[in-house]
């Protein structure tokens, strides 16, 4: 991949899934955040709904040959994770690259708001 390298700490997954923002899709959802590079990094992440690993292999290797095709549009400088949701089972890469072409570009578009938390985590109480 030309501007892209590898995700590696969970410190970077972490920080994109709570302060970033994300963007969903039937069988992807993809979280977004700037790191202050100039280059993206890319992360993707499947569970063990999606099936055996030969399963979530596929599902990575479509994610990634999706994200190829569009990384020319993407902007730089974001930490980007995709994670495969259960409904990717039977999609080809085309129609993970539509997601991305068509929503997941708009909203790294839109202005980040730095100030903004990002998703915060519910206040909810345990009853005794």
């Amino acid at each position: 991949m030309l501007f892209t390298v590898s995700m590696k700490s969970d410190r970077d997954y972490r920080r994109a899934y709570n302060k970033g923002r994300f963007c969903a899709d039937s069988s992807v959802t993809a979280y977004f955040c700037p790191n202050k590079l100039s280059l993206d990094r890319l992360g993707i992440t499947t569970g063990k709904k999606i099936g055996n690993a030969v399963k979530r292999n596929r599902a990575r290797r479509i994610i990634r040959a999706a994200y190829r095709e569009c990384e020319k549009d993407i902007p730089i400088g974001y930490d980007i994770v995709f994670v495969a949701r259960a409904g990717i089972e039977g999609k080809k890469s085309t129609d993970i690259e539509e997601f991305i072409r068509t929503r997941l570009i708009k909203e790294m578009a839109k202005p980040f708001e730095s100030g903004k938390t990002g998703n915060k985590k519910n206040n909810f109480t345990r009853k005794k």
